[in-house]
């Protein structure tokens, strides 16, 4: 059973940092693309970040050079370092993994960042 946990989220003011994590169970972070996401004022999800098995990572434009994806092949564990943070970052961020054609989601972890 795929199991994927968030944690690291919180309240933080504006120019500070968090690092999220996700952790797995079911699955190899390393060999599958990894995915953290947040939620838009739609209430969709939108891709901030990603690693692929390769070690490849895209990020989105917003957060190009304040956030960074990177992997613990054992502890199987996906990180999102988060740094000058601003208000319009806060979101709830998910982890998202596919397998198979199937997709993953953790439960999310809120992030809220004041001025």
């Amino acid at each position: 059973q795929v199991r994927l946990v968030e944690s690291g989220g919180g309240l933080v003011q504006a120019g500070g940092s968090l690092r999220l994590s996700c952790a797995a169970s079911g699955i190899t972070v390393h060999s599958i693309t990894v995915g953290w996401y947040r939620l838009d004022g739609r209430k969709e999800r939108n891709l901030v970040a990603e690693i692929r098995s390769d070690g490849d990572t895209f990020y989105l434009d917003a957060v190009k050079g304040r956030f960074t994806i990177s992997r613990d092949n054992d502890n199987n564990t996906v990180y999102l370092q988060m740094n000058s943070l601003k208000p319009e970052d806060t979101s709830i961020y998910f982890c998202n993994a596919w397998r198979s054609g199937t997709g993953y989601w953790g439960q999310g972890t809120q992030v809220t960042v004041s001025l």
